[in-house]
């Protein structure tokens, strides 16, 4: 289902995007596409996250969305407006096509694997929750829409995200419109940054630290510490999804 929607505002500027080539930063991070800015920090519009999955038994939190799944979202959704789908169509499928994608997407699956993720949901591999058993798994990010600084990726802590104003309020989109929905739904929150947040919203009653997988890294290939992190928490974090499917 659609959660709160800008895709009709952004329409006819995603129509226009060019045809011929791959998007770039030049196509995308413009006027026509920017929602908010505060000094350096530019929040700009992508449809994906604006599709949530109720039915979802796991979510995966990133922090927001970046440049590489922007992209391919915003690909995916011109494709689908020209074929005149639905709204809830076009920001379903931008999302299938861009949720992690890449060596992130690569790095996820081989360390939910390791945690034997897959088993308890009775898939063969964690791979599958982004092809065909798409409906146990929600993703979604605490900044809902892609925030660059300075036109590159935000990675959580330059400007620190609680520490700024600008950056809690849009987190405020996730609190109240997607975090009521997954009271009984295994919540992996991706690196240090979102896992901080999620800290303080259990801290203030707003969600189970029982259905958070606490201590799993950001899978990113630009966190060169992701596989020495992951062997840190591993045992835990198996541990800890056994006794939640239990």
């Amino acid at each position: 289902m659609l959660i709160t929607t800008h895709l009709p505002q952004y329409k006819q500027a995603i129509l226009s995007l060019p045809k011929d080539r791959m998007l770039t930063k030049a196509d995308l991070l413009v006027d026509d596409f920017l929602m908010d800015s505060d000094g350096k920090l530019r929040t700009y519009y992508a449809p994906h996250n604006e599709y949530v999955n109720r039915s979802a038994k796991v979510i995966i939190l990133g922090i927001t969305p970046g440049w590489n799944q922007m992209k391919i979202a915003m690909q995916e959704a011109r494709r689908c407006l020209e074929a005149g789908l639905p709204d809830e169509e076009v920001c379903q499928n931008a999302k299938q096509a861009a949720s992690f994608v890449g060596s992130m997407r690569t790095n996820l699956v081989a360390f939910l694997d390791a945690l034997d993720l897959h088993q308890h949901l009775g898939v063969t591999s964690c791979e599958d929750l982004f092809y065909e058993r798409r409906s146990l798994l929600h993703t979604t990010s605490l900044l809902r829409y892609p925030v660059f600084v300075e036109q590159q990726n935000y990675n959580g802590s330059d400007p620190h995200l609680v520490a700024t104003p600008f950056l809690t309020n849009a987190v405020m989109g996730f609190v109240q419109e997607e975090l009521p929905a997954w009271k009984q739904t295994l919540l992996i929150p991706l690196g240090k940054g979102v896992e901080s947040v999620l800290q303080l919203l259990e801290g203030e009653g707003k969600l189970d630290a029982l259905q958070c997988l606490w201590g799993f890294p950001h899978p990113s290939g630009a966190n060169g510490h992701r596989h020495k992190q992951f062997a840190a928490h591993q045992a835990r974090m198996k541990v800890a999804i056994q006794n939640y499917f239990g």
